[in-house]
């Protein structure tokens, strides 16, 4: 296994991701999206997630592809980020067809930052401008840290952010994932720099620090957050030709990785979820093995782009929380 060219959920071709952010808010939207529709699939491990248009993804419902996903800042105002975007595809001619009616697919999930130090003393809700931003300056490139849903994240003693992974497994396929990661659980060992993802670190893409030389496992961690206050959500996605429930067996496997870099995970207090995306560009060879391998890489993908949020979170005056590099060291 190794990355691919860029290290981002973008290396699984055709797909694109635009970020958006409102710096006096403390806030932002980022979207996935490619110039035809594509599939996905959803599962929800978090006790207090938001979700829009997500009971659509099951297999057993109508719609087979979908125009975007959208992850967004803001709690429940952020599902208005998806509004943005449907808003723009459908000027782009993009959606479902019903009769002479386009209706664009976007399903989204949010985050809370709401008492993060930003200003939320909007009249109009800021976040489908947001979201329609975040369309339009989709590519292949983007921001991680501290950008797009990212923008405003925090998680336990540090500043959470954006991230972003990707392999090329040795069957030729591709997996990637996106996450913002904004959780009440740690993404570090103790008091130290050490990332729980160490031991799936490709490249020192977060330090190269490996895992502490001690840890005590009697540790009980309290919650620092409200119900509400805390989620991780992501996206995984793969080039290879899936159905939804098979997509949906890859994001039920890609929550192992949230489970490895987040210390604790799917909490009563956290809204963690896992989309997944499958662009259909190649079909599977064995379909029991090349499974089984796209769901091992989805965890892995998703542990590393959790510890790279936080790793290339940027320190900023009026910052509740330091960013990993101010606290431990320079992120390089």
């Amino acid at each position: 296994m190794k990355t691919g060219p860029r290290n981002l959920i973008t290396d699984v071709e055709g797909l694109l991701v635009g970020n958006a952010e409102d710096d006096l808010l403390r806030s932002g939207v980022t979207v996935l999206t490619a110039d035809r529709p594509f599939t996905a699939a959803v599962h929800v491990m978090g006790g207090a997630p938001g979700t829009r248009e997500t009971d659509l993804l099951a297999p057993d419902r109508l719609i087979g592809a979908v125009d975007a996903l959208v992850l967004s800042g803001g709690s429940a105002f952020g599902l208005d980020a998806a509004s943005g975007v449907a808003a723009g595809l459908r000027a782009k001619g993009r959606g479902f067809a019903v009769g002479d009616q386009r209706v664009p697919i976007v399903p989204g999930a949010i985050l809370f930052d709401l008492l993060n130090g930003g200003r939320k003393d909007w009249q109009d809700n800021p976040y489908p401008a947001l979201g329609r931003m975040a369309l339009d300056r989709a590519e292949a490139a983007f921001a991680l840290g501290t950008a797009g849903a990212g923008r405003g994240a925090l998680c336990r003693g540090l500043k959470g952010g954006l991230g972003s992974a990707s392999c090329v497994l040795d069957n030729g396929l591709t997996v990637g994932a996106l996450v913002a990661v904004n959780a009440l659980g740690s993404p570090t060992m103790g008091r130290g720099p050490h990332f729980w993802a160490a031991p799936w670190e490709i490249d020192a893409e977060f330090g190269g620090l490996g895992l502490a030389a001690t840890f005590d496992p009697a540790w009980e961690p309290a919650p620092t957050k409200a119900a509400g206050e805390a989620t991780t959500i992501a996206i995984v996605a793969t080039d290879a030709r899936l159905t939804k429930a098979e997509a949906q067996r890859m994001a039920i496997a890609a929550h192992d990785g949230l489970a490895r870099a987040l210390v604790p995970s799917h909490t009563l207090l956290d809204g963690d979820l896992v989309f997944a995306t499958a662009t259909g560009a190649r079909a599977l060879a064995d379909p029991v093995a090349d499974q089984f391998a796209l769901g091992h890489a989805a965890a892995c993908c998703l542990a590393r782009a959790i510890a790279r949020a936080v790793y290339l979170a940027q320190p900023e005056p009026g910052d509740l929380l330091p960013a990993w590099s101010e606290k431990f060291g320079s992120a390089t």
